[in-house]
């Protein structure tokens, strides 16, 4: 996608503060699966640390969430330049404003070629690539990044470098992970924000969504691949290669189109409404329950695109997290 340009750098991360929302339920269906693509595997060879240091500051202010950050990662990174993406790393100059408290919209917002989100150490969750069939932006073919299919020279962490050396993840980042549960085992992990001002965990949820107790166990998303083949462009057997080739149906895995699910959390016994990475498609989801109209925004401050959202007040609890240490 385009450049997320200039943002603002400070200190480092002090804590982490909770949401509480809720969502409909979502119906039952079943579906016939098609094989799903396997992502590139992981190559940690070669990882190395970054050039620089990074620095984020989060705090609330006027009913705002805010972050700034030079999007630089906590962890080891591929060797770029590489194959498959010729540029290198930089600092940003990050200044993120989200809502403190969020409300569900009537209507969900397609994520085209804006970052979704921000991850808890300053890095930008930016999930679709800037890369279409026969480099055609009209058409309705857009690769998918982690298809395999077209080399991005994403690393282990399913990211890459924009043209102006912003870092960005892709899918689940592995070092990030590494950091916030060592021991990789199941368990539920905040890892950031999305654009609306709702919470984004990884991989991890309980299986029952009202109960602390219930065993957790790794989360699916409810996109498939279509059935049968594409009607123009590429042709061919829908297999994953595009966005194009999913549909979301509904009850088909365990969160609901926006790639998220209204549940108990161990910071929230009444549930919260929070988005889940996951490792199948749409791994970073690509819908945001965005608010019905202005003033908050999520935006890069040289206003190359900007994200407006409404900020209705809702009864809400904060509950301050272990600080994340840089």
């Amino acid at each position: 996608m385009q450049p997320f340009s200039s943002f603002r750098v400070v200190s480092r991360m002090k804590k982490l503060l909770g949401l509480m929302l809720g969502l409909p339920v979502v119906g039952i269906a079943l579906h016939a699966q098609t094989q799903r693509p396997v992502p590139p595997a992981v190559n940690e060879s070669d990882l190395v640390p970054p050039a620089f240091a990074p620095k984020v500051n989060i705090w609330a202010a006027n009913e705002k969430l805010i972050i700034d950050s030079n999007g630089i990662p906590d962890h080891s990174v591929g060797k770029f330049p590489r194959r498959g993406n010729p540029n290198t790393i930089a600092p940003q100059n990050y200044h993120f404003e989200m809502p403190l408290k969020p409300k569900v919209a009537d209507k969900s917002s397609l994520v085209t070629m804006q970052a979704f989100g921000i991850a808890v150490n300053g890095v930008v969750f930016d999930p679709n690539a800037a890369e279409w069939w026969q480099g055609d932006r009209n058409s309705a073919w857009q690769y998918e990044a982690n298809s395999g299919k077209l080399d991005l020279g994403l690393d282990a962490n399913s990211a890459h470098v924009q043209p102006n050396g912003a870092y960005h993840y892709h899918g689940i980042p592995l070092g990030l992970m590494k950091k916030l549960n060592p021991e990789n085992k199941p368990r539920i992990i905040h890892v950031g924000w999305a654009a609306d001002g709702f919470p984004i965990y990884a991989r991890w949820d309980y299986s029952n969504a009202k109960d602390v107790k219930s065993e957790v166990r790794e989360m699916k998303s409810s996109y498939q691949i279509k059935q049968g083949t594409r009607p123009g462009g590429p042709g061919g057997k829908y297999d994953g290669t595009f966005l194009a080739d999913y549909e979301y149906i509904s009850g088909s895995g365990d969160l609901d189109e926006c790639g998220g699910r209204f549940g108990v959390t161990p910071t929230e016994s009444a549930g919260i409404y929070h988005y889940v990475l996951t490792a199948d498609y749409p791994f970073i989801p690509r819908i945001r329950d965005f608010l019905r109209s202005k003033p908050h925004s999520f935006h890069c401050s040289d206003s190359i695109q900007t994200l407006r959202c409404n900020c209705d007040t809702i009864s809400i609890r904060f509950h301050p997290l272990p600080a994340y240490q840089l």
